[in-house]
């Protein structure tokens, strides 16, 4: 290293370190999560954070295919492969990060059917990794935290993990949330009706998505760009307008809405959300809403069935979402008859709203600095004294001494510490004071 290197001490753009007091939030967060997932009977599982790369490009992730971590072979295999003549940069690399849990669960399925509880009720809280622009809200290092239902055909599945994700939500203080619903069969209906060519559905569903964020006129714009059927378009803007005239008139139930869609659409699917839809607003109470969006996609390219987000007032965007994928495990293994369906909580977003609330995670046991003189204090007495008040199930730390009190004590009470002792050679005379008076 050279007199004119530096060294770099930031994180990687679109990563971070997290501070104390963040991962406090973080893992009150996570027990809360978990604890409510296991009420359902969802247990956790873990899977690597680096996939076989054919395996994630053929995962049907969306755009997340184009923003894949790639490793690079090592060793001979990499030094044989750049001894060819013509070299592709898929023949570079074996392995990549997993850019989402829904791969790595599949593949995990595939492997260890034989060992796995039928339906498996499984919960994944863990990193993954997009190489995409780092921005406000995208992370190229972000924690995804999943639950999955495999093995479950019927609308229960959908049900249960809807409620459990609520349930989760609640805990951490969430409330007057709303889940919007559709059907990845609906959109293939509508599409068809309206008469886009299959082959080039999956770019309208992509512009159907931004109704919410870029409007109706915008929407013509995009479909036209795209150099659709003038007809099609024409037929699909009228069915958008009459959905949008309904929301503004706060006609917005499943029967209103499915009221004013052609006779042609309805099919087995249908009744199915609308079982969802009865049986979660059952359990909502006044604490959050439920209702179809015709107008909901979700980008995975994987999803087969009912699709679902949680949104939540004032923040953009969604704070969970999932769907069904009946296909996925067919493309795994030679099963192609496993039907599958998960959600997913943006832990993320979900710990910036808390942050920005100022939310400050409870607490039962006691926080106490044990503060002692390195100089003057026998160890074993210190360690013995200390003990003793861990013996009431409290958490104490030794903090040694320093000369300015004051300002040691300012810097305990940012550490959260409420109590503190300072040793004076007793350990039977133990002098606990609250450290917010100190401030």
């Amino acid at each position: 290293m050279t007199t004119t290197d530096t060294i770099t001490i930031t994180p990687p753009r679109g990563m971070r370190d997290l501070l104390p007091a963040q991962v406090a939030l973080r893992d009150w967060a996570s027990s809360i999560i978990l604890q409510n997932y296991g009420l359902f009977g969802f247990t956790r599982i873990e899977t690597p954070v680096m996939e076989h790369i054919h395996l994630l490009r053929g995962g049907e992730g969306g755009e997340n295919l184009q923003l894949i971590y790639e490793v690079l072979k090592r060793g001979e295999k990499l030094e044989s492969e750049l001894k060819k003549d013509e070299l592709s940069r898929n023949d570079l690399s074996d392995l990549g990060l997993r850019f989402d849990l829904t791969v790595p669960l599949v593949r995990y399925y595939s492997a260890n059917e034989n060992s796995l509880p039928k339906p498996l009720k499984a919960i994944q809280i863990g990193s993954v990794f997009r190489a995409e622009a780092p921005q406000k809200g995208r992370l190229r290092q972000f924690t995804q935290c999943d639950i999955d239902i495999i093995g479950t055909k019927s609308e229960f599945a959908e049900i249960e993990l809807i409620q459990a994700t609520t349930n989760a939500l609640q805990a951490l203080g969430f409330n007057s949330f709303a889940i919007h619903i559709n059907d990845r069969r609906f959109l293939t209906a509508l599409a068809t009706h309206c008469g886009f060519a299959p082959e080039r559905q999956s770019l309208v569903f992509n512009t159907l998505d931004k109704l919410d964020k870029i409007g109706m006129s915008k929407i013509r714009e995009e479909l036209q760009s795209e150099q659709h059927s003038p007809e099609a378009i024409d037929k699909m803007m009228q069915f958008l307008q009459t959905y949008v005239q309904a929301q503004e008139k706060g006609q917005t139930s499943f029967e209103e809405i499915t009221s004013l869609l052609p006779k042609d659409l309805a099919g087995d699917f249908m009744e199915s959300l609308q079982k969802i839809i009865g049986a979660v607003s059952s359990i909502a109470g006044d604490k959050f809403t439920i209702r179809f969006d015709p107008s909901l996609v979700r980008g995975m390219g994987y999803y087969t069935g009912a699709i679902f987000e949680i949104k939540y007032p004032g923040y953009s965007g969604s704070i969970a979402g999932g769907g069904r994928y009946d296909k996925m495990v067919g493309k795994f293994s030679k099963r192609d008859d496993v039907p599958a369906c998960g959600f997913s909580i943006g832990f993320e977003r979900v710990m910036d709203i808390l942050s920005e609330k100022g939310f400050v995670p409870p607490f039962s046991a006691k926080k106490i600095a044990f503060i002692y003189d390195p100089d003057r204090d026998d160890s074993i007495t210190v360690v013995q004294a200390a003990n003793s008040l861990r013996d009431g199930q409290n958490v104490v730390s030794l903090q040694a001494r320093k000369k300015d009190m004051k300002k040691q004590l300012d810097q305990i009470l940012l550490q959260g510490f409420s109590e503190y002792v300072v040793f004076k050679g007793d350990p039977n005379n133990l002098e606990i004071k609250q450290l917010a008076a100190q401030k």
